[in-house]
């Protein structure tokens, strides 16, 4: 799905990069196989990805996946054509369920019919995760910008782009105002998978920010407003203005944008940051809006480090730099330290797993071309014998790990040797 050409090209240039044949071969090999492996042209132009593993196309992990491709598809118009069809696919399946994370191929009834909450046949899941609709927004933009082609904003996306700013109003004020419920109740299930209070959620004031009932680790907040996820919203209300008054000419689409943008905003400065003693002032993962804060990052994106990646921070900015170095220490307790690795794990899977993808977003957002080449090596030694990312792995063993084959993680991998290249 890749020309071999542009995949020879980047290959060559990740390979003087870092100098390593290994990496440079890992490269292309994920990058040759990922793409083909996941995603499947339908008969109606769009694109249908798989989540990895999982027989189902999750709105964020499809998105994500496409990251590295993104940055050669510029002189690739067949491989354009395949993600372009995937932005279509991720609009389309927006409007059919806005409070969906994850869908099905046709409208079959597969992943969890029996979740208490409005599901249809379409819908393999529907925890509700901010993150979610910040995915296609921001996916569609990049693609724009990055081809120029008209075919890429239809009417999919203004349609979409309604659906969206109506529920994070909503969301706003969850108490009041949120249709939304959850319960699941299957054996072995973890108590991250459903929410408290009859599937409300732990009780939140509003703050100007938007609810959100699930982190991007599909687990449940734990304090109902998740900074990180806001960040990501409100950099896409801003690729929305642009693409409302550029592509559709709609001033109303483009101020309804501005203005929740403005209010999210808001809410983050005013609740989403303490002052920490050792730190300074830093951003919180999670509030509730009555004064309660959480310290922490997770693994997956959008998180606290990924801020550079979904453009709410630079590298540089200060609180990003103190909030940070509070991430990769102790005071993050899912920071983990062992013999073969140290980074950021997550609630969602064991005690001491890091993350390629923590890993891989960690050297994105550095500013030290020298971190950039530790961080790929690290990953290059870390895959257990298989020559893939993993979801995590045992800081002490790495022959530890879950998920054999995750696709998400290898384009983070990708991403991360591409932009070494000085590919962005």
């Amino acid at each position: 799905m890749i020309d071999p050409e542009v995949l020879s090209r980047a290959t060559e240039a990740v390979h003087r990069a870092t100098g390593d044949e290994v990496i440079a071969e890992m490269f292309r090999r994920s990058m040759a196989e990922n793409l083909p492996a996941v995603a499947e042209r339908l008969p109606d132009g769009t694109t249908f990805v798989l989540t990895g593993d999982i027989p189902a196309m999750w709105l964020r992990d499809s998105a994500a996946q496409l990251r590295p491709y993104l940055l050669l598809c510029k002189d690739d118009p067949a491989l354009q054509d395949v993600l372009i069809g995937v932005v279509h696919r991720q609009l389309e399946y927006v409007v059919l369920d806005p409070y969906a994370n994850a869908f099905n191929r046709e409208p079959n009834g597969a992943g969890h019919p029996d979740d208490e909450t409005v599901m249809t046949p379409w819908v393999w899941e529907r925890k509700y995760e901010i993150d979610s609709l910040c995915f296609p927004l921001d996916l569609a933009y990049r693609l724009w910008r990055i081809t120029g082609r008209a075919d890429v904003i239809d009417e999919r996306l203004r349609a979409a782009a309604d659906a969206i700013i109506d529920l994070w109003t909503v969301e706003q004020d969850h108490e009041a105002r949120s249709p939304y419920r959850f319960q699941r109740d299957e054996p072995d299930m973890l108590p991250t998978d459903t929410l408290a209070r009859a599937g409300r959620g732990r009780l939140t004031r509003p703050t100007g920010m938007s609810w959100s009932a699930f982190r991007p680790s599909d687990d449940s907040t734990e304090l109902g407003f998740n900074v990180p996820g806001n960040m990501f919203a409100s950099v896409v209300l801003g690729y929305l203005q642009e693409m409302a008054a550029e592509v559709f000419a709609d001033e109303s689409l483009a101020a309804r944008a501005k203005e929740l943008k403005a209010d999210i905003d808001d809410g983050i400065a005013q609740h989403g940051m303490v002052d920490h003693p050792e730190y300074g002032r830093i951003y919180a993962y999670e509030v509730d809006g009555a004064g309660a804060t959480l310290l922490m990052d997770d693994a997956n994106m959008p998180s606290l480090l990924s801020m550079p990646l979904s453009g709410y921070a630079a590298a540089d900015d200060p609180a990003y730099v103190a909030t940070r170095r509070l991430l990769l220490s102790a005071e993050n307790p899912f920071y983990y330290s062992g013999t073969y690795a140290a980074g950021i794990g997550s609630p969602h899977t064991p005690p001491d797993q890091v993350w390629p993808i923590a890993l891989a977003v960690q050297g994105l957002t550095s500013t030290s071309a020298e971190e950039r080449q530790r961080l790929l090596e690290l990953l290059r030694d870390t895959t257990g014998g298989t020559g893939q990312m993993h979801e995590s792995f045992h800081v002490e063993d790495p022959a530890n790990f879950t998920r054999e084959w995750f696709s998400w993680a290898n384009a983070m991998f990708c991403e991360l040797a591409l932009v070494h290249a000085g590919i962005r």
